[in-house]
């Protein structure tokens, strides 16, 4: 009786470390992806083509501002630091958008983005990332975060955190 015992409990260990082995072999190459992840892009980087929908239900994508130099802004209405910036890039844009396009990429479609804009009286391209597809494509795990995009679709800077005016001009040249 004991050596079965024995027997059955040697035989529960083998079959747990051999389900341990499968699940880690199969789960260390995602964690080195994910790791990868985290290193996301950055200045030097080709930016990452997407398309997206503004707040009238049209298609963008950024291909469209080649040749322009390009704010890439990605933002949610329930983030402080990103109500915070919202007054400054508005008036960056009213006085900049000859020189610097702005495409804001809301993060939280779900939430009624269209009153937000409205009460915050907002007159730059707002475009939604509906699935998170450009949100991972651009690496983003903190906002809000902001790419300075030449005219030849490069990343010239890119800055996390809330910015001011001043900030926005600067980084702008």
């Amino acid at each position: 009786m004991v050596k079965k015992a024995i027997a059955a409990g040697i035989l529960a260990g083998l079959v747990l470390v051999a389900i341990f082995q499968h699940f880690y072999n199969i789960e260390q190459p995602q964690a080195i992806e994910a790791s990868k992840a985290t290193t996301g892009i950055g200045a030097g980087m080709a930016a990452p083509t997407f398309t997206l929908k503004n707040l009238a239900g049209e298609e963008v994508s950024l291909e469209d501002y080649r040749g322009k130099k390009v704010m890439l802004n990605f933002w949610a209405t329930w983030c402080p630091p990103c109500k915070e910036e919202m007054p400054a890039m508005e008036q960056f844009y009213k006085e900049s958008s000859k020189e610097v396009e702005i495409l804001a990429v809301n993060l939280d479609p779900q939430n009624n983005v269209k009153s937000f804009v409205k009460d915050n009286e907002l007159t730059f391209p707002i475009l939604l990332d509906q699935d998170g597809t450009t949100q991972q494509t651009y690496s983003i795990i903190s906002i809000p975060t902001t790419f300075i995009i030449d005219e030849q679709g490069l990343i010239l800077k890119k800055y996390i955190g809330s910015m001011t005016y001043d900030q926005m001009n600067e980084l702008a040249k």
